[in-house]
């Protein structure tokens, strides 16, 4: 099964390089907290989303079966 793991991991490297190597505020606002906050974010995101793969896995799909009428047939004639 295909899994997106792609987003969670830049959500979660931006938080990292916010949280470790910036130390500016703005004001007021902490720069590391917003850090902290997007790495969790990206970690729950990526907890979610291998959950979702490993359950979608095990899943078997069943396709319906075919519907087969008999064909009639009329005579024009009648």
């Amino acid at each position: 099964m295909y899994t997106d793991v792609g987003p969670p991991l830049v959500v979660m490297t931006i938080g990292l390089v916010l949280w470790l190597a910036v130390t500016a505020t703005v004001g007021g606002i902490s720069i590391q907290t917003i850090g902290v906050i997007l790495f969790l974010a990206g970690l729950v995101w990526l907890v979610l989303e291998l959950f979702q793969a490993r359950t979608a896995r095990g899943a078997v799909v069943e396709e319906p079966a075919p519907v087969v009428r008999e064909r009639t047939y009329r005579d024009p004639r009648l």
